[in-house]
């Protein structure tokens, strides 16, 4: 069974063809700049690269160039899209539902009613999946992100808030990155040789999160009702006191949705530093003397380690803490950083393998009571995983 896995941006579709007989990732590829004359559509097949420039108005007509590519008649590994049993969707955010559903009204009437508070994934997602549905005829499945914590207890998803709200506006702490996590979960629990493990799942990228794990199951999570809670991100604000919003409308003159898009897209990393979301940019300025960059690498940290700390309580232990996504997989520094004067908890880091370190591999010192770990996520087996799934049942 072959299922195409799409992850879709505003203007952007990133693609990975999987064999799911034995989970091979056949071919993956990109189409950029979405709606612009020229689109750059590339794929990766086998030790064959193409990149064609081309005009690519929407997402429907990016997925049958890519499938232009996936049946080129020299190097491609599929005859037509007949071949393609379905495509799944690593969407975000549901609302009323959380979980993996075939694509229909009622899904897309459920993300369109979390337009508000997924305004940068659920738009483009729901104009994607209505294109491709009047173009393709074969499956399309949406695996919500928000999936993975639905074990998270009561008491950790519920904010102090009027009940009315969270009864009738589905207003809770939902938690994001689920397909990452859950595939950190899986993991993990082969590297450990155990299915009890508690575990910590740092994915550490452009947007970040940290998730508690116990029994290969969600128990905590730092990301709330929406993907621009928890831990600052690149740039986007992190957690924040709503009640400072009347003083920064009042002070600017903005009006509320352009403090949120002010807040979403200038905060974070970005609005700490001034200078840049990048952790590399920050790094380099701050060696330079840039105090603002180097704050915006403490702050980061520091966050990390704060949530790290009600993790290990909620746990009421812990067993191993996996580093992942592109600053978890590849960014030494701050991997020791987090870890940094844990001794007294068991945690005690091998910094010579620290910085050493490449792909799938372990850090921790021979004494350390907790295994410190990098695993490379893959979020898009997972949701091949739960495509098969749908489909077969």
């Amino acid at each position: 069974m072959l299922v195409l896995v799409a992850n879709l941006g505003s203007t952007s579709f990133k693609y990975r063809l999987f064999d799911m007989t034995d989970e091979r990732c056949l071919a993956r590829g990109s189409v950029e700049r979405i709606g612009d004359a020229e689109s750059k559509c590339k794929a990766t097949i086998g030790d064959w690269s193409d990149e064609r420039t081309m005009s690519i108005p929407d997402h429907g007509v990016a997925v049958e160039a890519c499938l232009a590519q996936l049946t080129d008649p020299e190097h491609g590994v599929i005859r037509d899209a007949s071949e393609v049993a379905a495509i799944g969707f690593k969407a975000v955010h549901g609302g009323r539902l959380s979980g993996v559903f075939r694509i229909d009204d009622n899904v897309l009437e459920a993300m369109a009613e979390m337009n508000a508070a997924a305004p940068a994934h659920n738009p483009p997602y729901i104009a994607a999946m209505k294109a491709m549905q009047s173009r393709f005829d074969l499956p399309l499945v949406a695996a919500f992100e928000t999936d993975f914590h639905q074990t998270i207890p009561k008491a950790r998803k519920e904010y102090a808030i009027p009940r009315k709200f969270a009864d009738e506006f589905h207003i809770r702490k939902w938690g994001f990155h689920g397909a990452s996590h859950r595939y950190i979960a899986t993991r993990s629990a082969e590297m450990l040789g155990r299915d009890d493990a508690r575990v910590i799942s740092c994915h550490l990228g452009g947007s970040s999160s940290l998730t508690a794990i116990h029994n290969g199951e969600s128990v905590m999570t730092t990301m709330g009702m929406t993907p621009q809670t928890g831990l600052p991100q690149n740039n986007r604000v992190g957690d924040f006191d709503p009640f400072a919003l009347p003083l920064i409308m009042e002070r600017t003159g903005k009006t509320l949705d352009e403090t949120l898009s002010l807040l979403a897209s200038q905060g974070g990393l970005l609005g700490l530093s001034n200078r840049s979301g990048d952790i590399r940019d920050l790094r380099e300025a701050a060696e330079a003397g840039d105090a603002n960059c180097q704050l915006a690498l403490d702050v980061f940290v520091e966050e990390i380690r704060r949530h790290l700390g009600g993790m290990m309580v909620a746990l009421g232990g812990l067993d191993a803490i996996v580093f992942t996504a592109g600053i978890g997989e590849n960014d030494a520094p701050i991997r020791e950083a987090v870890c940094a004067n844990l001794e007294e908890f068991g945690i005690v880091v091998d910094s010579a393998a620290n910085q050493a370190l490449q792909g799938e591999a372990s850090f921790h010192d021979d004494v350390s009571r907790v295994q410190l770990w990098v695993i490379p996520t893959n979020e898009e087996i997972v949701v091949a995983r739960q495509t098969v799934s749908v489909l077969q049942s």
